[in-house]
């Protein structure tokens, strides 16, 4: 077995797809569109990494509630200060540099449009 992807549902598929890509380094792997289903599927990744993020777009504009079970997204990144400072600078919703109790950990969080928590925490 293998860990494919991770779903998560968008309200505007043009907007979220503009913030992973420019904002996380994300790339397009494929994308699908079903309008007799009146849905998009739009699956990115970053460019070292098989995993991918399954961005669902409904065609007829529900709004969504982020249920409390879910918590966030993780990635890596070698420069974290410069990168959080880079996302700050542009308007991204982002928390405090935080390291975990042991030091062993830096990280900081990020908003995506739809309010979705993404962790970026920093390469050894």
């Amino acid at each position: 077995m293998k860990f494919l992807h991770t779903m998560i549902r968008v309200k505007d598929l043009e907007r979220s797809e503009k913030f992973y890509k420019e904002n996380l380094g994300f790339v397009e792997s494929r994308r699908k569109d079903f309008p007799e289903d009146e849905f998009t599927l739009l699956y990115l990744k970053l460019e070292d990494s098989p995993y991918e993020l399954e961005l669902t777009y409904n065609y007829d504009g529900r709004d969504y509630t982020i249920g409390d079970g879910y918590g966030h997204i993780a990635i890596s990144h070698k420069d974290i200060k410069t990168f959080r400072e880079e996302l700050k600078n542009k308007g991204c919703d982002v928390t405090e540099l935080k390291a975990l109790s042991d030091k062993s950990d830096s990280y900081f969080f990020v908003k995506d449009p739809d309010g979705y928590k993404i962790e970026v925490i920093g390469e050894k």
